[in-house]
């Protein structure tokens, strides 16, 4: 800058400016629109911060994780005396060995887990679920309950919704089992930390539609046997993605009264209860 001749000193930017006149009115900075997104205001960027919406955009990207990350769909159903859970099995390479996809665990002997969504999340949940479990035995003396281990379940996800330095599992938990008390039991662990039990259940990428198929069983107050459990699960699935399958697209665990623990349904009995549901319709 330079002294004026009434002695004051001016920006040579100012008076560059100043010298310039306005801006043409496609220099001049414009309005937001009203229709912008949140995102576009950061608030997606960050897990601990609310949109002025109320919304926790990453927790619900969490959820679009569930939906299209294996792209494959489950349910489960809950009868007289058993828990069946149905899921799609997808082997994402020709060169992979099947007998390692897998989306159904086991927590304890008894009780079994079904994981929709990332399978390295899924992997990493299924073992804080097992070590929870294990010390719960310890220092107890008798195993689990199922509905005591969905809580604690949901209780690590609901904190991970509220540091900045975490993220959300990106997997929906369906947890089932026999229980003393209450018999059959099945509860489900969404990625925000909800947790309830279910009659019957879905989730994964047709979630909504395999909903609405099992309120139809659900409302026909059917009498579900083991076999019949099983059958409805499977035949809700197949209609939700409009396919007859072949023994190897599926996996089906069950927990039963009349079966010890957790159970894996091999190719054989699948292809009999497949069987079963062609010659009902």
């Amino acid at each position: 800058s330079r002294p004026e001749p009434g002695g004051r000193t001016a920006p040579l930017r100012e008076r560059a400016a100043a010298s310039a006149g306005p801006p043409p009115p496609c220099a001049r900075p414009r309005a937001p629109r009203p229709c912008v997104m949140s995102r576009a205001s950061g608030y997606d960027r960050h897990i601990t911060i609310f949109s002025p919406e109320g919304r926790l955009h990453q927790v619900e990207y969490a959820y679009q994780a569930v939906k299209k990350n294996q792209n494959v769909t489950s349910v489960a159903l809950r009868g007289n005396d058993s828990v069946v859970a149905v899921t799609q099995k997808k082997v994402p390479d020709k060169l992979m060995d099947k007998d390692f996809i897998t989306h159904l665990y086991n927590i304890t002997p008894n009780v079994g887990c079904l994981m929709t969504g990332m399978t390295p999340d899924a992997r990493a949940l299924v073992y804080r679920a097992r070590e929870i479990a294990a010390k719960f035995k310890d220092s107890n003396g008798y195993e689990i309950p199922v509905h005591f281990l969905a809580l604690k379940l949901a209780n690590i996800a609901q904190v991970y919704t509220q540091h900045a330095y975490m993220r959300p599992y990106g997997v929906n938990t369906m947890l089932y089992s026999i229980d003393d008390e209450a018999g059959p039991s099945l509860y489900q662990v969404d990625p925000a930390g909800m947790y309830m039990g279910y009659k019957a259940s879905a989730a994964g990428t047709k979630d909504a539609e395999a909903i609405n198929a099992l309120e139809k069983v659900v409302k026909k107050k059917l009498d579900l046997t083991e076999a019949e459990t099983i059958q409805q699960a499977i035949g809700a699935l197949q209609a939700v993605m409009g396919m007859d399958f072949k023994p190897s697209d599926i996996e089906v665990g069950i927990v039963s009264k009349s079966r010890t623990g957790f159970v894996r349904l091999s190719e054989e009995e699948i292809d009999s209860h497949l069987t079963a549901i062609a010659e009902k319709d």
